[in-house]
């Protein structure tokens, strides 16, 4: 007996335990062991005896030689493909699915915004107005025929998938090399109108197809075809074939012809290449084709259909009623966006929209951008523009994206992203003065190397020192590059690569001016290497008058429901200014742009009498060319350019753009108290050579005659020429009751006779055919 023994025993614990605890104890776990050992074997006899009845029972269905492999194999092959394609099928649905999130997924589109100008006058309208008020019984039948023998033959009888449709589609395109035959079906199409973008992936045709599955579940046919019609985007700003039909003949679509119903048919394809106000022989061509394919399919004869086709659908000539498209689908994008911060409470989604945008100078920025391009646009070789007016709050006042939204609805105001050469230095001297520089501080213009990178300036000369004004207002490109590297060796002096961290200091401060541009660290983003686009770069100009506060770009001023109640406004409810450098670093780098206006590189822009700073730019190749400036009152970017990307004929900025800013700075300013720039004051007057030479230069005044889409037939022309064509076969059939000889003696016909207004018409024609045109 141990110590430990000994002490139990005289504990009173010993004294409570029976004697024989220990082998109370070793008997219960020899018990649990037995157990356990127990179960566990009869739970094996137990399933090894249930697996032997099961392989009993199953060698009862054993089939062997060729049976096996006939038939066995091949439906084991097909349930494992089959599961594993059902996993493949669940995980790619999943991403469409998730479009469906949203409980009110039938109204996720259905926005419709009318727009009013910054005074109240109506100017547009975007967006889809869901129209209950013709149901689909009440459209007619020929256009429901025409749409589904264009679009879908197959659409009731296919599941949201057409299989058949999508094979010859993938044949006809294969064999022609190209696409020329769509293979989505009607519920595919509506299911892109609804969720998803116009990319051409093959993600998005996945969810297309997923999509058009879910809503064959969740919808009835007729229920799709109805959306269908009132949802499709039908050209001209416009929305369902009601709404076109009001828009390309004003009626409604209850009263459609054949004709126009197959002209209406013809735009879901491609409603800006077939738009009848447009393109009308495109249209009439296209509508013949919707008509073949209702021979074709069945829906309609060649004698229902030839009254059509000797007879086409007339357009209503809309050449005068000059809508801002690029503007209006900037301020549509702005509200889609604002809308998603409404509480999800408010289920509005019909609005009454005032933007900021001024039509005198939204008129005169497209006049300016046209007339420069009409006359100087073939020297240049410059095909492209864009432009964006802002107030100093960042309201847009004008916005033009392009030289023709007819022809191309891509905005390059705010989608493009152009380098900005040297339009950019003025975010490199911005950073440069708040790091211990002033405009008077020296710079030598030399050769400097960063790695195998060597800036050379715009004359392959250098000018020895400088002063920080000197250098911007000549564009010198190797300043900034030395600015960037001394900014970086000021902010860490031992630096292994002070360039490095003086550039992002620049993107630094170029986000703070409003910048959101990807802006990739490079060597030449000193000099404008970097990508921006128009709007942001001509609102991010706005911080420099604004002294020094940055504003955000903005179309919408205030949002209204249909009934009239007031729901945002933007002096209440937007982002307010802020203080992005020092006043006195925007009044310094003011005094320094004035410089490029009044005696550098963009003196084609000066205003007489209003104080103007600004900077061109022009990038490698004569690729794009900038003018970005302001004045107390406004802000303004022009850029000139090749969506190709091809060289202009040297264009730099201080030509087109700079002229193209200064025409439309003199409308914008029209009736407009000017006011001063902080660090310039209130300018000077122009010498009067300057003015002479600025009027010689300036845009020819707007032609009476605007251009725009090839003139549109009317019904009065078209039956002139019906009645000339009718007398020229009266005098055909005139001449050959006579004879020969009396035709030799006959003189000529009366001015009543029905010969008369051919033969004049014809010597009119003959008379003008001998004078040279003018063009």
């Amino acid at each position: 007996m141990n110590a430990f023994e000994a002490s139990l025993k005289g504990s009173r614990w010993s004294r409570n335990t029976p004697s024989n605890w220990k082998s109370r104890i070793r008997n219960f776990f020899l018990d649990l062991d037995a157990r356990i050992d127990s179960s566990l074997f009869s739970s094996a006899k137990g399933i090894r005896e249930l697996y032997e009845r099961y392989s009993t029972f199953m060698d009862r269905f054993y089939v062997g030689r060729w049976k096996r492999w006939v038939f066995i194999e091949p439906l084991s092959e097909a349930a494992t493909l089959g599961l594993g394609g059902m996993v493949l099928m669940l995980i790619l649905a999943i991403p469409a699915f998730r479009e469906t999130a949203d409980e009110d997924w039938l109204k996720k589109s259905d926005l419709a915004v009318t727009f009013l100008d910054r005074y109240g006058n109506p100017i547009g309208s975007r967006g889809i107005k869901h129209n209950d008020s013709i149901p689909l019984e009440d459209f007619p039948d020929v256009l429901i025929k025409a749409t589904l023998a264009t679009e879908d033959r197959r659409f009731y009888e296919h599941f949201g998938i057409d299989i058949a449709g999508t094979a010859r589609a993938l044949v006809t395109n294969a064999q022609a090399g190209g696409v020329r035959q769509g293979g989505s079906s009607i519920t595919q199409q509506l299911a892109k109108n609804l969720f998803l973008s116009n990319e051409r992936t093959i993600e998005r045709k996945i969810n297309e197809a997923f999509l058009a599955v879910w809503l064959e579940w969740r919808l009835t046919k007729n229920e799709i075809l109805k959306l269908y019609l009132d949802r499709a985007y039908m050209g001209g700003g416009t929305f369902g074939v009601d709404g076109a039909a009001h828009f390309y003949f004003n009626k409604s679509a209850r009263d459609v012809t054949l004709a126009e119903a197959a002209m209406l048919a013809g735009l879901f394809k491609a409603p800006t290449k077939y738009a009848p106000h447009i393109n009308l022989p495109a249209a009439r061509a296209r509508a013949n084709v919707v008509l073949d394919n209702l021979v074709d399919a069945g829906f309609m004869t060649e004698g229902q259909v030839f009254g059509a086709r000797r007879n086409p659908a007339f357009a209503v000539d809309r050449r005068d009623e000059a809508s801002p498209n690029y503007y209006l689908d900037y301020a549509f994008d702005e509200m889609r966006k604002l809308v998603d911060t409404f509480p999800k409470s408010y289920t509005e989604r019909v609005f009454v929209v005032r933007l900021a945008i001024d039509t005198n100078v939204q008129k005169a920025a497209e006049d300016a951008i046209e007339n420069q391009l009409r006359q100087f646009g073939r020297d240049y070789h410059a095909t492209q523009a864009a432009t964006v007016v802002s107030d100093l709050d960042g309201g847009v006042r004008a916005m033009v994206g392009g030289r023709d939204y007819g022809a191309s609805q891509f905005n390059r105001a705010t989608d493009a992203y152009r380098q900005p050469g040297s339009s950019f230095k003025p975010y490199v001297y911005t950073t440069a003065l708040l790091n211990g520089f002033t405009p008077n501080s020296i710079v030598v213009d030399g050769p400097v190397c960063i790695g195998n990178w060597c800036p050379q300036n715009y004359g392959h000369s250098y000018s020895g020192a400088v002063t920080l004004t000197q250098a911007i207002t000549r564009s010198i490109n190797v300043v900034p590059v030395k600015l960037s590297i001394a900014i970086g060796q000021k902010e860490q002096p031992k630096a292994p690569n002070p360039a490095k961290i003086g550039r992002a200091k620049i993107v630094e401060v170029a986000r703070r001016f409003g910048l959101k541009a990807p802006l990739p660290d490079t060597p030449s983003l000193p000099i404008g290497s970097d990508e921006v686009t128009v709007l942001e770069h001509a609102v991010a100009y706005a911080t420099f008058p604004n002294r020094g506060k940055s504003v955000t770009p903005h179309s919408v001023l205030e949002v209204r429901t249909g009934a009239g109640d007031l729901v945002w406004r933007w002096d209440r409810d937007g982002p307010k200014p802020k203080q992005a450098i020092p006043p006195n670093i925007a009044a310094d780098m003011a005094g320094m742009m004035s410089h490029v206006v009044s005696e550098g590189t963009a003196r084609r822009a000066a205003l007489d009498g209003i104080p103007t700073a600004g900077k061109t730019g022009t990038t490698n190749a004569y690729r794009d060319a900038w003018f970005v400036g302001y004045t107390g009152n406004f802000t303004c970017a022009v850029w000139y350019g090749n969506d190709d990307y091809s060289p202009t004929n040297r264009m730099t900025g201080g030509s087109l753009p700079a002229q193209t800013w200064h025409d439309i700075m003199v409308a914008a300013h029209q009736g407009v108290e000017v006011r001063e720039i902080p660090g310039i004051g209130m300018g000077q007057k122009l010498p009067p050579e300057r003015v002479a030479n600025a009027q010689a230069n300036a845009a020819p005044k707007v032609l009476e005659t605007k251009p725009g889409p090839p003139p549109v037939l009317t019904k009065r022309g078209a039956d002139i020429l019906v009645r000339v064509e009718k007398l020229l076969d009266d005098a055909a059939k005139t001449a050959t009751k006579s004879t020969a000889n009396d035709s030799q003696q006959a003189k000529p016909a009366s001015s009543n006779s029905a010969l008369a207004f051919p033969q004049n018409y014809a010597a009119e024609e003959n008379a003008n055919a001998s004078t040279p045109r003018k063009n």
